[in-house]
């Protein structure tokens, strides 16, 4: 958990989200994944999606709930008027589920 904080410590000192390009921020857990849209400028988050909003009963598998949430985040905020966003990966690898989200998100047409 150290080694993650501090790559994640790395990688937001040089890193920012704008109102107009906002950051993308994924949180992983064992059981769950989460994504906030933030605004470090106003250091507001402007949006976010966790796969609770998703489960609700399904079999998926973890992999297949991310895409899921990757879609879901990506279509609210496209109705939000955001279409470009900066990825922060939160100092997870990019493999898995962090993956998975991510291009969930760009196949519904969000651009990162």
């Amino acid at each position: 958990m150290q080694k993650r904080i501090h790559r994640h410590r790395r990688v937001r000192a040089k890193i920012s989200g704008t109102e107009a390009r906002p950051r993308l921020a994924v949180y992983r857990s064992l059981k769950h994944i989460k994504v906030q849209f933030i605004d470090d400028v106003a250091g507001k988050t402007i949006l976010s999606v966790s796969d609770s909003a998703v489960k609700a009963g399904s079999k998926s598998t973890p992999v297949q709930i991310a895409a899921l949430v990757g879609r879901l985040a990506a279509e609210r905020a496209l109705q939000l008027g955001i279409k470009k966003v900066v990825f922060d990966r939160g100092g997870y690898a990019y493999h898995g589920r962090v993956k998975a989200l991510a291009e969930g998100a760009r196949e519904v047409g969000l651009e990162f």
